[in-house]
């Protein structure tokens, strides 16, 4: 994905979270590609949260305030756009593992912004 001047790469995952198997979980690995770090977002399944599962499209994750589907160039730029905003470097060595969750909200607003221009 290009962000002006900078590649980033970004993979998408579904599994079940190894401290509660029968919870699922999408899991989004974002890195720019000159940096050996990357931000890994996980968004676990959980009352009010939903994940990629039997009834919802893959990729998807929601929120009763907001939804994206991670498979979108356009949903994961507005979490990355997100992610930097408050704080996260991209070009660092180090993996940063955060709750994906609390920057749904906020990349969805980004990200509806964007399609109105």
């Amino acid at each position: 994905m290009k962000v002006g001047d900078d590649t980033y790469i970004w993979t998408l995952t579904h599994d079940h979270d190894p401290k509660t198997p029968r919870t699922c979980r999408n899991v989004l690995r974002i890195r720019h590609q000159e940096a050996t770090g990357r931000l890994v977002l996980v968004f676990r399944e959980a009352p009010g949260r939903i994940v990629t599962g039997a009834h919802t499209p893959s990729g998807y994750v929601a929120t009763e305030e907001a939804h994206l589907n991670l498979h979108q160039p356009g949903a994961v730029r507005a979490l990355l756009d997100e992610a930097r905003a408050q704080g996260w470097n991209p070009i660092t060595a180090t993996t940063t593992e955060q709750d994906g969750w609390p920057l749904l909200a906020p990349a969805a607003t980004r990200l509806a912004i964007t399609r109105t221009r």
